[in-house]
This record gives structure tokens, sequence and C-alpha cells, in this order.
């Protein structure tokens, strides 16, 4: 007992800070979401108000597109990056090392660089595009509804792969030559090696890798809210920033509780999954 005592307190401190930051903070954006500005108990209305506002299915598909985007194209670029620098060839630690700059750049550095890249009339992009007769005009990338949020999602998917490709790359040097040499005994070429001998055993990888990518896009922010603060016309908006604006803009801080709420559910979900994949593979591993 008394080794149990001296093992709480030990992590007491750790404990108080948390529930200073994190539990202190979703109680209290709870409490806010079921009452008016007065304090007083309002039920759910804040909930089918926030619902009930003309941007709120715009950024809820917004956000799906996104998250949905950014993550396919996330790890089919970097699972095959970590295939080609798992291969032996000359400066391939030069070319690992370069590989990593999208994902160490901060992100509101990299969103600046991006925004003056794009822009319409400067940007690099558009003249690299119109000069050799590519585009007979520049391209509005930014402020095309049709455009911006691809591009957006292009740029998340430029900062974020380094990461997917490291990962897997790391999954990828622990697998046995000796299932290698078996496959090439048998004659499998070398995209059979890799559909039937990398994939699977790397799949656990991918699989908390994708999880942990959903978790980071449903809160990264810092791209859109850098280069277009959810528009032009609300073309990207996703939920995080409708939070923020609704609180912080519209001072309607209750509704944007509510909306906290309800995304921090779906948040909370995706991290339970989370958990509970990696806590499988690090069992079937041992």
């Amino acid at each position: 007992m008394h080794r149990k005592s001296t093992g709480y307190l030990f992590v007491l401190p750790a404990l108080l800070v948390l529930g200073m930051l994190i539990a202190y903070p979703v109680a209290y954006t709870g409490l806010l979401s079921v009452t008016d500005n007065q304090g007083n108990l309002v039920g759910l209305d804040n909930f089918r108000a926030i619902l009930g506002a003309r941007a709120t299915p715009t950024a809820f598909f917004n956000t799906l597109w996104w998250v949905v985007g950014s993550i396919v194209f996330q790890v089919v670029l970097g699972v095959l990056t970590a295939i080609l620098l798992n291969q032996k060839f000359r400066g391939r630690a030069i070319v690992r090392s370069v590989t990593l700059i999208p994902w160490v750049v901060p992100g509101i550095v990299a969103a600046t660089t991006w925004a003056w890249m794009l822009h319409t009339e400067f940007g690099i992009i558009n003249y690299m595009l119109t000069a050799p007769g590519v585009l007979e005009e520049p391209v509005g990338w930014l402020t095309n509804g049709s455009t911006v949020l691809p591009v957006m999602i292009a740029i998340n998917v430029w900062k974020m792969f380094p990461f997917v490709a490291i990962m897997v790359l790391a999954g990828l040097q622990s697998i046995s030559n000796d299932l290698y040499e078996a496959a090439r005994i048998d004659g499998a070429s070398f995209w059979e090696e890799v559909w039937y001998v990398m994939l699977p055993q790397v799949r656990p990888v991918i699989v908390a890798v994708t999880l942990l990518l959903v978790i980071w896009a449903l809160n990264h922010i810092t791209i859109i809210y850098a280069i277009t603060r959810g528009g032009p016309a609300n073309r990207t908006l996703i939920t995080p920033i409708q939070i923020f604006r609704t609180a912080f803009e519209s001072v309607q801080f209750n509704q944007a509780a509510a909306l906290s709420v309800m995304f921090f559910a779906v948040a909370i979900t995706v991290v339970f999954f989370y958990i509970r994949t990696t806590a499988g593979n690090a069992g079937a591993s041992k």
C-alpha cells in the first residue's frame, strides 16, 4: 500500500496539469453548450441553432473532403516514397534527408510560401505554366471556388506525406531478408514482392499512421486559415474554422461550444479506434 501511495504522489503533478489544461476546458465547454450568455440552462437550443446555420453543412462536407482527400494521397504517396527509399541506390541518405523537409518546415511558413507561389499575378506557379504556353492566362488557384479546396489538399499532402514515408520505411526495414529471398526463389517480381511481402508486413503501421493522420487532419487548420481563412465564399471553410469564427468573430460562444462538443465526440471516437488499433498491433507483435 505504501508503494502504491508513493506512485500516486509521483503521478499527481501530471494529473493536476492534465486536469487544468484538458479536463477543466472540456467540462466548461460542455457547460457553455447547454447555457445561454446569462448562464441560464437552455438544453439543446445551442445545438439546434448551430446545426441550423447555413455554414454548418458546408463546413461539414468541406471537412469531409479535406480529411479524406488529404489522407488518401498522403498514405499512397507516403507508402510509394517509403518503398523507393527502401531500395539501394547512390545518394540514398541525401534523398531521405531531403524528403523530410516538407514535414520539418513549420506550417505557417509553408502556408505563407505556398500562398505567394500560387498568387494569381505574381506567383511562380502561374509563371511556369504561362511562360511555355501550357496555360493561356493565369489561374486564380486561391480565388477560384473550383480549385481552392483541391489546392489546399495538395499543400497538406505535400506537408504530411514525409511523415507517412518515414514511418512506413521504418516498418520496411524491420522485415526479415528471409521473406524476400523466399519470394525470389519462387520467382516473384519486384511488384509481387511489394504486394505479397512488403505491404502485408507493414499493414499495422499503415493502419496506425492513417488513424493518426485522421486525428491531425481534423484539428489542423494552419494551412487553410493562413492562406484563405475559409474563403472564398466558404469554399475552404472547415468545422474547426467555423468554431473559431462563431466564437471570436460572431461572439456566439455558446453555439461555438455546442459545435465543439459535437466535433469533440467525432474526434474522440477516432482516438478510441487509434488506441484500440495500436494496442492490438502491440499485442500481435508480442
